[in-house]
């Protein structure tokens, strides 16, 4: 595998001039400036938005120069085809993404490919996303969303509309406390977010911020503040970890975190990855899925017919029961549709970076020596008109019925990245979206502002920003009684089969 092949490839930032032989192949923007590079015209505030604006120019790979660094861009869907070859590319942990290795450190997002760490917990917390652990997270994911919709339920009737940003935060940051940690922050009690989310915030801000000046030492106010953050999320963590030992859990993360060992080697995680290992679940495991349930909100309060749509496929499949059992969610195959056309468009972790773990030639054109990496722009690879069709910026939930989907090359939807250093937890996070949007569905007509505009405010990851919405509730037996304890969860099967790809 990849992952044992690489202790000695270089793991610092490499400039692309020194992996890319025939760099000059690649085209660049026009208007570059000596020592500045390619920054005329781009908002610090929008990297992500910059680069798609580059890549509709420039192709399907490009380069940008900042300053001293320059980088190599990809979305074309035979050269994402080719990076995913995981025999020749593995993961590449750079830009934003490196800069999160003094919170993460080794835990499974940050690792390095070398580092031992990451292959031992992934083997010990892999089972911790099997049918059997779902099936006893979703009552959990029920209750959370049951205090969401009291809360909704609140202001609507007080008339006002609700934040909707806000609230998916405070919605997936305590279903993966309490499935994973069986931590309680109490964020539908709060009138502002919980420090832990506004520490988070501020370590992916500042992330996304070291790439875009030439000097850290530059951003020392921010170094300091950004410091208090991981303090507070350490000691936060380490508070959580010291109050579970010694007592009997009910087998989650944590519980397998500190108890299990691995099967094979019988080797154990250090109380320092434990550490590592639930920030990042607590960080990824809520900030990504919170982002793409409310681009979906976005899109059906714009699109009743396809909210209609959904809803009736809501009423249809769970019928008058309280709470929907977990097989029911797997059947909402439209509202599946509807969350990943969203996640389409706008996927909230919006790249991810593939290095050459060999000489190779990228698609038979471009040469990249071992260690040469690039990073593959997501959402311009989900719009590529050539795969998508000529209405590729269009919001189309059908573009993912079971046929489409058969007629597309693999590889052309990457929302939770690709080979074996994908995302560990879309089953969780798809079952959660999926489960939540057919719960709102079901209780509430979704109104949009007239007035609003989509704007994608960026922290490594992308949120609507500013998104209100107003609200109606349905009159339907269901919802009558959705306050009611929920259903014994059935025997089940996998919720997110056929996830795109």
């Amino acid at each position: 595998m990849a992952q044992t092949t690489t202790a000695t490839r270089p793991t610092g930032f490499r400039s692309a001039e020194l992996g890319w032989p025939e760099l000059h192949r690649i085209p660049h923007p026009p208007r570059r400036l000596p020592l500045l590079g390619d920054v005329l015209g781009v908002n610090r505030a929008t990297p992500l938005q910059d680069s798609l604006r580059f890549a509709r120019q420039l192709g399907p790979i490009y380069r940008r120069k900042a300053f001293n660094r320059e980088f190599v861009f990809t979305w074309g869907a035979d050269l994402v085809a080719d990076l995913a070859d995981e025999s020749r590319f593995a993961k590449h942990v750079g830009l934003g993404v490196a800069n999160l290795r003094p919170v993460a450190g080794d835990g499974l997002f940050t690792a390095y490919n070398h580092e031992p760490n990451w292959q031992l917990a992934h083997d010990v917390l892999a089972p911790g996303f099997s049918r059997e652990a779902m099936a006893a997270y979703h009552p959990m994911m029920l209750a959370v969303a049951g205090r969401l919709t009291d809360h909704w339920d609140r202001e609507q009737a007080a008339g006002r509309s609700v934040d909707v940003p806000g609230d998916m935060t405070k919605l997936t940051l305590e279903t993966i406390a309490r499935t994973g940690f069986g931590h309680d922050f109490g964020s539908f009690e709060r009138d502002r977010p919980h420090p832990f989310v506004t520490a988070m915030v501020g370590t992916l801000t500042y992330a996304q911020r070291l790439n875009s000046v030439p000097f850290p030492a530059l951003l020392r106010r921010a170094a300091q503040r950004n410091a208090d953050d991981i303090a507070y999320l350490n000691r936060m963590v380490d508070d959580l970890v010291r109050a579970r030992r010694g007592t009997s859990g009910d087998g989650d993360l944590l519980d397998r975190m500190l108890e299990t060992a691995h099967p094979d080697t019988g080797e154990r995680l250090s109380p320092e990855n434990v550490r590592r290992q639930v920030i990042t679940f607590l960080v990824a495991g809520h900030e990504t899925t919170s982002g793409a349930l409310s681009f979906a909100l976005h899109y059906l309060s714009r699109h009743p017919e396809v909210a209609a749509r959904a809803r009736a496929e809501v009423d249809r499949v769970w019928g008058d029961a309280a709470a929907p059992g977990y097989d029911q969610v797997a059947k909402l195959r439209y509202v599946r549709r509807v969350l990943d056309e969203s996640l389409r468009l706008w996927p909230t972790a919006p790249a991810f970076a593939r290095e050459a773990v060999e000489d190779t030639v990228l698609a038979g054109r471009h040469p990249m020596r071992r260690g040469a990496w690039t990073l593959v722009l997501t959402p311009m690879l989900q719009r590529d008109p050539e795969v998508w069709g000529a209405d590729a910026e269009r919001f189309d939930p059908d573009r993912f019925d079971p046929k489409a989907v058969r007629s597309r090359p693999a590889h052309v939807f990457k929302p939770f990245g690709t080979g074996a250093r994908a995302c560990i937890g879309r089953q969780f996070a798809l079952h959660e979206a999926t489960l939540v949007l057919g719960l709102l569905l079901r209780r509430y007509e979704l109104r949009a502002d007239p007035g609003y505009r989509l704007s994608v405010t960026e922290r490594l990851t992308l949120m609507p920003e500013g998104l209100r919405l107003h609200l109606e509730r349905r009159t339907t037996a269901a919802t009558a009684t959705a306050g009611e304890e929920p259903a014994p969860v059935p025997e089940s099967r996998c919720p997110v089969h056929g996830a795109g790809d």
